[in-house]
């Protein structure tokens, strides 16, 4: 199998160089050749005992990335603590492993996988483990494996136990020949990265399990996603999270994208908040499987105007990276979500004047943005 071996061996490669914590692991990659419902369903387990409850039982995968964590305190909070288990592959930090229900889950180790789903009465779940585009470019039969393997293992279990499930796509779902403003959520999608490819290619195999195996399939595009609680890691929008730190820590800030570069952000409440409320959505009100959400589309040159209003001497420069330059004018300027507000009620909290408030407010309570204002 030098396959799998070489997956394997890249798989160790990364973890030992990188700490990326994408939700990996080194495990054979299992080939799956069978539709869900040829899944053995006689195996036996052993069932831990739960106090019955009408609240879904939540399974997160991928737990320890930007939104995971979040989405699991959100979920606890509707659905009580031990209803919701957070899972990854890497070690929580102290505060997250004592805030509710955390397991080892990797996604590429199907009969684990499947064993917890069975052993915890798992009802809803949210699957978030995958290799993002940078990482992704650098290896993609990793990528491959783990984007794409890893979510046919988690749609055959999701179908054979009838369980609503979530996966996430991204404004990198769309490439170049794409309409751009507004971009629809039925259009030409031909992203020319390894993530986009594989987002495309969950968006539709979720779609096809719905219609082929009655699979609740649910599934959200979000856009460039700001939070106060992660560090920007390079990405093509983390520019809109970059310009916080850097206005705190030294009051100058080099932008990697053109001035007029206009993408769709949303603060992370807002992804949150849609992401429970499509789950939430009665079945008979979705007209799709996937749609576009959106809160606000803004430029460089619109957030540093919005930023210097807290900080009047911030200093920019701007040295565009061409690399992400390409890729940021490939993408939506505008998402069309007209679908989700008219089918589930969506509705956005956050404009850019609230999002500025809002991460100053997490980042810069006793910094020189308290000393400035």
């Amino acid at each position: 199998m030098p396959i799998v071996r070489n997956v394997s061996r890249a798989v160790s490669q990364l973890l030992q160089g990188s700490g990326c914590g994408c939700g990996i692991s080194i495990v054979p990659v299992r080939c799956i050749g069978v539709s869900p419902r040829q899944v053995a369903s006689d195996a036996s387990f052993h069932s831990v005992s739960f106090s019955e409850s009408d609240h879904p039982r939540v399974l997160i995968t991928g737990g320890l990335g930007q939104l995971g964590v979040g989405l699991a305190k959100l979920l606890r909070k509707r659905f009580g603590k031990n209803n919701v288990i957070l899972s990854d592959i890497r070690k929580p930090a102290d505060n997250v492993f004592y805030s509710g229900p955390f397991i080892y889950a990797d996604i590429l180790d199907y009969k684990n996988l499947r064993e917890i789903v069975v052993n915890n009465r798992i009802t809803w779940f949210f699957h978030y483990s995958a290799l993002l585009s940078a990482v992704g470019e650098a290896n993609v039969p990793l990528a491959r494996a783990v984007n794409i393997t890893g979510l046919h293992n988690v749609l055959d279990i999701a179908a054979e136990h009838n369980l609503r499930l979530f996966v996430p796509s991204t404004i990198g779902a769309f490439g170049p020949t794409s309409p751009r403003d507004p971009t629809p959520d039925l259009c030409v999608q031909r992203p020319r990265t390894i993530y986009g490819v594989s987002k495309v290619h969950a968006e539709l195999m979720g779609e096809y399990y719905h219609y082929r195996y009655g699979l609740d399939f649910r599934c959200l595009r979000y856009p460039g996603i700001i939070s106060a609680d992660s560090q920007p890691g390079g990405g093509t929008t983390d520019y809109a999270v970059q310009i916080f730190h850097d206005a705190i820590k030294t009051g100058k800030f080099q932008c990697n994208l053109k001035p007029d570069t206009r993408l769709p952000m949303m603060y992370i409440d807002d992804c949150l908040k849609a992401t429970l409320e499509v789950m939430e959505a009665p079945a008979e009100s979705l007209s799709m499987r996937t749609y576009n959400i959106s809160a606000m589309s803004f430029t460089p040159e619109e957030l540093v105007q919005e930023v210097q209003k807290h900080v009047p001497e911030l200093q920019v420069t701007y040295k565009v990276d061409e690399v992400r330059q390409a890729i940021a004018d490939s993408w939506p300027m505008n998402f069309d979500d007209s679908n989700a507000r008219r089918d589930w009620g969506w509705k956005h909290d956050y404009d850019l004047p609230e999002l500025v408030t809002t991460m100053f407010s997490f980042l810069g309570s006793d910094s020189r943005i308290a000393q400035a204002n």
